[in-house]
């Protein structure tokens, strides 16, 4: 399989991440134990040459590159924070195109410039939710195309269109596509073909969730299945869905043989996300800002949300603790942040577990002393920031 994707530098603060992957050569290194001769088309400076030669080269593949002027970096806060790109991408001179021929070819978007594909099997992802482009805008042709891109990419691409299925067959039918997978996040993925009513494909439980690259992850795992093994679409989509539960869980690659994922929980197809109550306290910059983060996470993933920061505000108790309370009770699961043990966060989680609630508890540092109660209620304890919102929404379910 020939691979064009870009190979960039990522940071992150929380969990601690710093590898020389992106897009390409992550999902070279995704698909690197499938006996598949990978061969990764990208751009790169000659200060990241080293490392995205040794990080390529540890994975088996080969790598061909056409030289960038800078070395570009995505730095983030969470995986779910939006990334600092360095340097900004309208300092970024676009480059002449790549051109890459081969029987299946995985093409992603790039920050760079973009690649011209020859393909017989050709699996695109624009990966840009600000202007995508289309595939065969630049020339690319492929005797079969599957497209694989989330909703945002999708809406931009079909700006006529306003409803997903209608956008879906329209961008089908524009770039002769056989198959387009429309990611949608907690709610699976939606395959559209030229043969079959829509099918939609379920998302899968992890312990923990790192959210970067997973994209990546799905477009790899699908054009290895549907490129290279041939199989059916609604298939391949399937397998790839596992293969990015695998991948949040575990942050590492190459990923495991399709027979090796059979073990994971998916989620409900069809059931879709209730309002989720925000726990924490909110009196200096440091806590309100987590609570802001949480909301704003919460709301890009689809999400109803009360936060009594919001929706409440402070005030006297008398008026504060029953409009609290109420908010609480009309929401279908809880978000609590126990850092710093408030008792109003405390009391909010009791109150919840003691009506039924599903609790999801973020407790980045805070000792088992302390959480006895939370966890010993059925409280869900987690670690870090990005796991906690995944499952809050998984628990709000219904």
């Amino acid at each position: 399989m020939k691979i064009a994707g870009g190979i960039y530098h990522e940071r992150c603060v929380s969990p601690e991440w710093d590898y020389v992957f992106g897009s390409g050569g992550r999902a070279a290194a995704a698909i690197s134990a499938s006996l598949v001769d990978a061969e990764l088309h990208t751009y790169c400076s000659d200060e990241l040459f080293g490392d995205a030669a040794a990080t390529v080269a540890a994975f088996g593949a080969r790598l061909i590159t056409a030289k960038a002027d800078a070395t570009v970096r995505f730095d983030y806060f969470h995986p779910l924070s939006n990334p600092r790109i360095d340097p900004p991408l309208s300092l970024i001179r676009k480059m002449p195109p790549l051109h890459v021929s081969g029987d299946v070819v995985l093409r992603f978007g790039f920050v760079e410039g973009t690649a011209v594909v020859d393909a017989n099997r050709a699996i695109y992802d624009p990966q840009s939710g600000l202007a995508p482009e289309p595939f065969s805008q630049n020339g690319s042709t492929a005797r079969h195309l599957a497209i694989v891109l989330n909703v945002a990419e999708l809406l931009h691409l079909v700006p006529t269109e306003s409803d997903t299925n209608a956008a879906a067959l329209a961008l089908m039918a524009t770039e002769g596509a056989e198959v387009v997978v429309v990611k949608k996040g907690t709610q699976g993925a939606t395959v559209y073909t030229s043969t079959r009513e829509p099918v939609h494909i379920a998302a899968y439980r992890s312990e923990t969730v790192f959210k970067i690259g997973s994209g990546d992850i799905f477009s790899a795992a699908f054009a290895l299945q549907w490129g290279e093994r041939e199989r059916d679409a609604i298939e391949a989509a399937e397998i790839a869905s596992r293969c990015v539960a695998w991948y949040c869980n575990s942050r590492t690659l190459p990923l495991p043989a399709a027979d090796e994922l059979s073990g994971l929980s998916a989620l409900p197809i069809g059931r879709k996300s209730g309002r989720i109550y925000i726990a924490a306290p909110f009196f200096d910059i440091g806590q309100r800002w987590l609570v802001e983060e949480a909301r704003s996470s919460l709301i890009a993933l689809g999400v109803e949300v009360f936060s009594p920061l919001h929706e409440v505000g402070s005030g006297a108790c008398s008026d504060v603790a029953p409009a609290d309370l109420e908010g609480l009770e009309a929401c279908s699961a809880v978000l609590a942040v126990a850092n710093g043990g408030d008792p109003g966060t405390l009391f909010e989680i009791g109150y919840a577990r003691a009506r039924g609630m599903p609790v999801v508890v973020l407790a980045e540092n805070v000792g088992p002393q302390d959480l006895t109660m939370s966890e010993g209620s059925g409280g869900l304890i987690l670690r870090d920031f990005c796991s906690a919102i995944y499952h809050a929404v998984w628990a709000s379910l219904k």
